[in-house]
């Protein structure tokens, strides 16, 4: 017999209260003893029956599951890559406090809902750098998220198809013989300045990596501080404002199968990725095989509740008149 919950210390305190009150309870009937006349045994009929419903209420309590059998457990994976902008567009303050610190909070709320998958991280603007081989640590993952800085990487604007490429070249050579399902998290503000996606896009579909793609930031824009400043525009000399390019992560994301979220000041998106990313089929990480023994608690406890209806409507007198 295997039991569900077999906390020792609670059942010998529930046990040991039982039996200091039945203590009080006895030392009153030998009281009352001593002035009337009382039937002894009728009153260990009735400790006999409450003695043993309390003991089955206790073996229904720790949960005891009976049988041997076992069945095999298939667990499901997958691998996802973030790829996180941290160009100078990404300070933004459209999105508060900016851009980028909101990020950083939605993604650890993203890592809380896949506890038993492989997250890596790559930083990019016009370059694209790994942050973070796949791993199953949330920990160290958690740790790198807290540490995004636009000052990881070279300033000089975004190209969305670094960091893509940098994913499937690190999908396609990784060596784990488990197989799961691939896929890539893009976040930017959408303003691309590298060559055309549309190769990498078909490079991705046809290795059947899907991209979810986040457009963060709004339709009017925000300001871009740097230093104990704004970065102006050279044209106007006024601070440049950087607004939402939705065009290009659309179209990664609807070539590659994936779908496009956004947040901004009129969706907050990260609810339906997480949903999105859920319903993928993972690929099989592996089986284990787990006890199919089944809970036999409620027998012990129906037991103790006939015993119990007995207790209370069974006429036996504790005192003669």
């Amino acid at each position: 017999m295997i039991w569900a919950y077999p906390d020792i210390k609670l059942t010998l305190l529930l046990a040991g209260i039982f039996i200091l009150l039945y203590i009080l309870y006895l030392s009153r009937f030998w009281a009352i003893n001593r002035k009337l006349k009382v039937e002894k045994q009728r009153l260990f009929t009735k400790l006999t029956i409450r003695t043993l419903y309390f003991i089955l209420l206790l073996i229904a309590f720790a949960g005891p599951s009976i049988g041997d059998s076992f069945k095999e457990v298939k667990e499901e994976g997958k691998d996802i890559f973030i790829a996180v902008d941290l160009s100078q567009s990404m300070v933004a303050t459209d999105i508060a406090p900016n851009r980028l610190r909101r990020i950083q909070f939605e993604l650890k709320e993203l890592l809380k809902s896949f506890p038993s998958d492989r997250v890596g991280l790559i930083i990019f603007s016009t370059e694209a750098f790994l942050q973070l081989p796949l791993t199953y640590d949330q920990a160290v993952a958690n740790l790198y998220i807290d540490g995004l800085s636009i000052g990881l990487v070279p300033n000089l604007g975004t190209d969305l198809s670094t960091p893509l490429r940098m994913a499937l070249e690190r999908f396609q050579n990784d060596q784990s013989p488990e197989k799961k399902s691939r896929s890539v998290v893009l976040i930017s503000d959408g303003e691309h300045f590298g060559d055309d996606l549309g190769g990498i896009a078909e490079e991705l579909e046809d290795q059947g990596i899907k991209v979810f793609s986040i457009g963060i930031g709004t339709d009017r824009g925000g300001e871009m501080p740097r230093g104990n400043g704004l970065v102006l525009d050279p044209k106007t000399g006024k601070p440049a404002l950087t607004k939402l390019n939705r065009d290009p992560m659309q179209f990664i994301a609807t070539e590659t199968g994936g779908q496009y979220f956004e947040i901004s000041d009129q969706s907050q998106e990260m609810g339906e990725l997480i949903s999105a990313i859920e319903s993928l089929e993972g690929g099989i990480a592996s089986t284990r095989m787990v006890e199919a023994s089944s809970n036999k608690y409620f027998y012990f406890l129906l037991a103790a509740l006939v015993l119990a209806l007995v207790d209370l409507i069974l006429p036996i007198k504790t005192i003669k008149l």
